[in-house]
């Protein structure tokens, strides 16, 4: 077992977990509940972390990860007024107020 990717938040861990068992790779999610624990014991160890339970699935993993980040988000407009990217449910720019 290895591990392929820290997650900054438990649905984060999640939504890689489900992708990687979408396509058949075994993972398990580990540090569910560590986050509390942050400050006694070192961050990234308190941090949601998912781990390949076959070793040679990693790489494959561990590229299946970086291209799902590559990806642009779905859904975002830019503003008229400043340019700054909004998601699509927004009425109003989050930066500058103008509507969209």
């Amino acid at each position: 077992m290895r591990l392929a990717y820290r997650a900054s938040s438990l649905p984060d861990a999640q939504l890689i977990a489900d992708l990687l068992d979408a396509v058949g790779i075994e993972v398990r999610v580990f540090n569910q509940n560590a986050q509390s624990m942050a400050g006694e014991i070192p961050p990234a160890s308190a941090g949601p972390q998912v781990w390949v339970a076959d070793d040679s699935q990693l790489e494959r993993a561990r590229a299946l990860v970086a291209e799902f980040q590559a990806r642009p988000v779905p859904g975002n407009r830019r503003c008229g007024r400043c340019g700054e990217e909004n998601p699509t449910n927004f009425l109003t720019c989050w930066s500058c107020g103008g509507w969209l």
